[in-house]
């Protein structure tokens, strides 16, 4: 028997141990992927209110044409025509793929200060709890902070757990663009971290412009920290399915339609994010270069083949992650396929030294996170392999700017 190969008897006895697990997850903590929230959302009612609106005496695009026919209506009003609808509509404005990027942060920084005040009452609302109250002061500082000098929020909003995505670097002129995307228990409070920093989505996106702008000075980058789904929250029933991830493919394509320009662009995706990304992969825009992803549970495929993707799929994890020990097979729609640091599913499998644990791809100073940047920049031959073998460096040769190797 191989590394790569199990028997029959050992691959039923890691199902059953999985549907184990799951039931006991099921037992304890209850079927929390099935609860809905009907109530309508601000960013459900500022669509609305743009649905009924007009401009030049005819009515508004729909909200959910393509990114394209609403990059072209954007583009017929005047700058003070746009910036109305951003100040009348701004949480619609500001998460509408299409709409000119300045305009969207603009559009945000306005939705941001219209939750601080909402926020604001409801620390001092007495018909909450004190946790309640205590919740809201913890939005509102982070709502305060999302509002910094220098931050270009691209996604924003506040309902639930809230979701929110980040530019790094000037999106309309990069000539690579990069895009994080988180695993659990990523939400609005989580979005960015003070202790262990890199562990943040913000703080991973941060440290990988950073790098690549090592790895490349004169090239233009810019790297999305992007937490615009709802993560499962912890290691329950969601995270073993794919159905917040199946939710997040569709809004993770959306966003990718919508960027602007035609710079090549590489996904990052740790974790739960790389089956965001899994299911994704078959219907990403043909921009999209790259597929790399770290401490994966795995991406709902049995091949890297499988994802119906011309993009170059690379993996890799660190020793001392405890993701290695998850089963790594689907059964009745529970779990998320095969190993994709394994011989048999294909991928690159990148260096991960110094990584550390599962959290730990993007702390500066490790492999992991140099070999992210040589992605993102397009120096392919610089990355440094797992094993030096045939599989991760057939066909490399380094990109030039503005198109794929």
């Amino acid at each position: 028997m191989t590394s790569f190969e199990n028997p029959p008897q050992l691959n039923v006895w890691r199902a059953l141990l999985a549907l184990g697990v799951v039931f006991v997850m099921l037992a304890t903590t209850g079927w929390t992927a099935l609860r809905t929230h009907p109530e309508r959302t601000p960013l459900q009612a500022s669509l609305t209110k743009w649905e009924h609106g007009r401009v030049h005496g005819h009515h508004l695009p729909d909200p959910d044409a393509s990114p394209a026919r609403l990059a072209r209506f954007f583009a017929s009003l005047t700058a003070q025509e746009s910036d109305r609808l951003a100040h009348r509509y701004p949480l619609a404005v500001g998460n509408m793929n299409g709409a000119p990027v300045d305009l969207r942060y603009r559009a945000n920084r306005i939705a941001l200060k219209q939750a601080i005040k909402v926020e604001k009452k409801r620390m001092h609302d007495s018909r909450l709890s004190p946790a309640g109250q205590q919740q809201a002061g913890l939005r509102m500082h982070r709502y305060e902070a999302l509002m910094a000098k220098g931050r270009h929020i691209l996604a924003f909003d506040p309902e639930g757990t809230g979701r929110v995505a980040e530019v790094f670097g000037d999106l309309d002129k990069a000539e690579r663009i990069s895009v994080v995307v988180p695993g659990v228990d990523t939400d609005l409070l989580t979005f960015q971290k003070t202790y262990r920093k890199y562990s943040a989505t913000a703080g991973m996106a941060e440290a990988l412009y950073a790098a690549e702008r090592t790895a490349s000075p004169t090239t233009r980058t810019a790297v999305i920290a992007w937490a615009d789904y709802t993560a499962p929250d912890g290691l329950g029933v969601d995270a073993a399915t794919a159905m917040r991830a199946e939710d997040g493919a569709v809004r993770l394509n959306a966003m990718l339609r919508g960027l602007p320009g035609t710079a090549p662009v590489s996904m990052f995706c740790h974790s739960y994010g790389s089956v965001v990304c899994g299911v994704a992969a078959h219907a990403m825009p043909d921009r999209v270069a790259d597929i790399a992803v770290a401490a994966s549970p795995g991406m709902r495929v049995t091949k890297a083949s499988h994802l119906g993707t011309s993009a170059r799929v690379w993996a890799m994890r660190d020793a001392s992650d405890w993701v290695q020990d998850v089963p790594y097979l689907e059964v009745g729609g529970l779990g998320h396929g095969a190993d994709p640091v394994s011989e048999a599913f294909g991928s690159r499998v990148l260096s991960a030294r110094d990584a550390q644990g599962h959290s730990g791809y993007f702390e500066p100073g490790t492999d992991s996170l140099r070999n992210f940047a040589d992605i993102g920049v397009g120096a392919y031959r610089a990355v440094t392999c797992a094993h030096e073998d045939t599989v991760c460096r057939a066909g490399l040769s380094d990109a030039t700017t503005g198109g794929r190797a």
